[in-house]
């Protein structure tokens, strides 16, 4: 789904429900020319804000928060009271609430983020909304891969994501057609969009700004005494940047004499002058970067590549690693078990494993290889499957079985790397040529999973000839 311009007509009473062609994420339009000033507004409202964070342009995270002095570790940077953060608070008694949540429910559980849209687009819609100047603040657009167009989105290369960017395309488009036919016929009082127009498009912004921007924080204590997860966009917070080393972290607690629940910001170590206030988003891969917030991560230590475990693959890799005799098409039925164990093989098996990462290998494609590409039953009873999955367990089954095992793993590697069209060195001559925002993350992405393909064989080469020097020094 292209990014579009919606065309809404522009009454004195409505704030269109527009969604603008992609901009640099360092360069980003807000909804309004001149947005109220967000510390302000926090303040006034009873939150707290420290006199040293600033809303600055960095030249590393683009927009974000900065510090303006040196700020003590421990220290609170913001504080925003109860009723700040946006929740889907749906009041029955509401008429425009009672057909927002009918829709919401209609959203399926993995896209969350769309039923918090929903009410972030009613507020957006909602002439003297309490959020008006954090919304305001919001970005005009998002560089997430759902606004890229046809071409970028092949030019990602990398058959999950491209699965997952049609399927949430799909969805907006299919949402846009039930959030139609619940909207026509609806009096004033009931519209939940002050009588706007929504389209995917209008849609896919209000998603991408909650699955970029909010958090999922405790909610209400639940009977079992665990409480529920409920996401909420959080002024102001949401405008610190990630990192995997941050230099501050979230908390929830009550005030003594205040029973609400507070959520705040606070300094993990001294923060210096001219310092981004940083928080880690999450130890994800790269496709979870770019598919919800619209950036890609270099070097990203989570990042790996998915693979399909497929018995005429794990042959063909094998046989091209010239292992002799492999079994992955015909295995013995001691090694199905092992197998069904590893959800590998059943009526419901999981086929989906991955390579990079911190596991470097999944340990339960690592077991699989070890058993399959050895026939004696007894040896390999004698090892638990977590020995057999682990990588730092050094050749259980002998060196020549891992030796085989690791060569299979590099085969596949290059069977991997084989389906990219273009290589690294394309890839990069393609950015010098200069390239728009969003064909740039495209390429960025598929360069990041070529590189963790050739992490991983390194690595693994490494490791094949140590296992061969050692036999040789032991011979």
């Amino acid at each position: 789904m292209a990014a579009a311009k919606l065309l809404i007509p522009t009454l004195s009473h409505f704030r269109p429900l527009t969604c603008a062609a992609a901009v640099p994420a360092s360069n980003p339009a807000r909804l309004v020319p001149h947005p109220p000033c967000l510390l302000k507004w926090i303040k006034r409202e009873g939150g707290f804000v420290h006199e040293a964070v600033t809303v600055t342009q960095d030249t590393t995270y683009g927009l974000g928060l900065v510090a303006s002095g040196g700020i003590p570790k421990g220290s609170d940077l913001i504080v925003l009271p109860e009723h700040v953060p946006l929740k889907f608070q749906s009041d029955k008694d509401d008429e425009a609430d009672s057909v927002l949540l009918p829709l919401s429910n209609r959203v399926p559980e993995e896209l969350w983020a769309m039923k918090l849209g929903l009410k972030l687009l009613q507020e957006r819609a909602k002439v003297g909304s309490f959020w008006w100047p954090y919304i305001s603040n919001l970005p005009e657009t998002y560089t997430v891969p759902i606004f890229f167009s046809g071409e970028d989105i092949k030019n990602l290369q990398y058959a999950p994501l491209l699965y997952q960017v049609n399927k949430r395309c799909r969805f907006l488009l299919e949402f846009e057609q039930e959030v139609k036919n619940v909207l026509k016929n609806l009096k004033p009082c009931e519209h939940p969009f002050g009588g706007q127009d929504v389209d995917a498009s209008s849609l896919g912004w209000a998603m991408s700004a909650v699955s970029s921007r909010a958090f999922r924080l405790y909610g209400k204590k639940l009977p079992n005494g665990t409480h529920s997860d409920i996401p909420m966009m959080l002024p102001l917070i949401d405008m610190c940047n990630h990192s995997f080393n941050p230099n501050a972290r979230i908390l929830q607690e009550q005030d003594a004499g205040n029973p609400k629940m507070l959520i705040k910001v606070v300094a993990e170590r001294e923060i210096k002058q001219s310092d981004p206030l940083l928080l880690n988003y999450g130890c994800l891969s790269n496709d979870f970067f770019l598919l919800d917030y619209g950036f890609v991560i270099p070097s990203n230590p989570y990042d790996h590549i998915e693979l399909k475990y497929d018995s005429a693959l794990m042959d063909a890799a094998s046989m091209a690693a010239g292992v002799s005799s492999p079994n992955f098409s015909s295995p013995a039925p001691w090694q199905q078990e092992i197998l069904f164990q590893l959800n590998l093989d059943g009526e419901v098996p999981n086929l989906k494993v991955t390579i990079g990462g911190p596991e470097l290998v999944e340990g339960r494609l690592l077991a699989a290889l070890r058993v399959l590409l050895l026939n004696d039953r007894e040896m390999v009873q004698r090892y638990d499957l977590s020995v057999l999955k682990s990588l730092s367990a050094e050749g259980p089954l002998g060196v020549a079985n891992e030796v085989a095992a690791f060569r299979t793993i590099i085969a596949l590697c290059v069977i991997a790397l084989g389906h990219f069209p273009t290589k690294i060195m394309d890839d990069e001559s393609l950015v010098k040529q200069g390239v728009s925002v969003s064909t740039e993350l495209a390429i960025q992405f598929r360069m990041q999973k070529k590189s963790v393909i050739i992490d991983v064989m390194r690595d693994l080469t490494k490791r094949v000839k140590l296992l061969l020097s050692k036999e040789t020094t032991t011979a």
